[in-house]
């Protein structure tokens, strides 16, 4: 084998990875320039202002508060930047299958554990249901048609409730109806359900969880998404 095989991937700079943060929010936000650019200013302008009003005044003083209100600025674009990224993203995802293991494996934190491939799933329609499990309890998520899921759902449920029995468990549907969650808000909605399950006791739902759930290996993943492609990348 060549040395030039085993090399590790050389993986993308900082500012290589910023240009194409920019690129990718750019499409969604065609104004974005603008809105960075009022940002820059205005930092600088706050930095040159502070100069001014804090005695004595002196052209040095007002250079480094200058300086320092641009940098500011930077750091309040790159944080504009990357929450209008991540807003994009969910819009490029949102009704597309598989969007939702794509945010339950990348939003929820060490808090929870959560796969991007579903526990159930119907190959013909691209219903799929997933699931995560932590401090909040379990997580049913069940992602197409509503009607179609109920089957899917309701056998998920009772295989969690025969092993887990007293974890509390919440069922959601991802969706723009009424009683269903978008696709932005489902990290959010998971995490902001109440600790009840200490960590003890959810190691010890995962493992039973884990121990009677069948191999999913031969079931197809719902196409429609490629979370690699769409995730929206973020400087390092």
């Amino acid at each position: 084998m060549s040395a030039r095989s085993t090399a590790p991937e050389k993986r993308p700079g900082f500012f290589s990875q910023l240009r194409t943060l920019y690129t990718f929010t750019q499409k969604a936000f065609p104004w974005l320039p603008f809105l960075l650019i009022g940002v820059l200013l205005l930092g600088t302008a706050a930095g040159v202002a502070v100069g001014l009003l804090i005695p004595p005044v002196a052209i040095w003083s007002v250079i480094l508060w200058g300086v320092t209100g641009l940098m500011l600025g930077i750091l309040g674009s790159l944080m504009t930047m990357t929450r209008l990224s991540t807003v994009a993203m969910y819009r490029k995802i949102d009704g597309m299958p598989g969007a939702t293991g794509h945010v339950l494996s990348t939003s929820l934190g060490r808090k929870w554990q959560a796969s991007e491939m579903p526990v159930g799933v119907n190959p013909k329609t691209q219903e799929a249901v997933y699931r995560a499990i932590g401090r909040g309890g379990v997580v049913i998520v069940g992602e197409g048609a509503r009607g179609r899921l109920t089957r899917l759902v309701n056998d998920e449920r009772s295989k969690v409730q025969r092993v887990a029995s007293g974890v509390p468990i919440t069922v959601l549907y991802v969706g723009h109806g009424a009683d269903e969650v978008t696709i932005a808000k489902l990290g959010p909605t998971i995490k902001a359900l109440p600790k009840t399950v200490d960590r003890a006791t959810m190691a010890a739902v995962i493992k039973r969880i884990d121990s009677v759930s069948q191999s999913l290996a031969s079931l197809p993943i719902p196409k429609g998404i490629d979370p690699t492609k769409v995730r929206a990348p973020r400087p390092r």
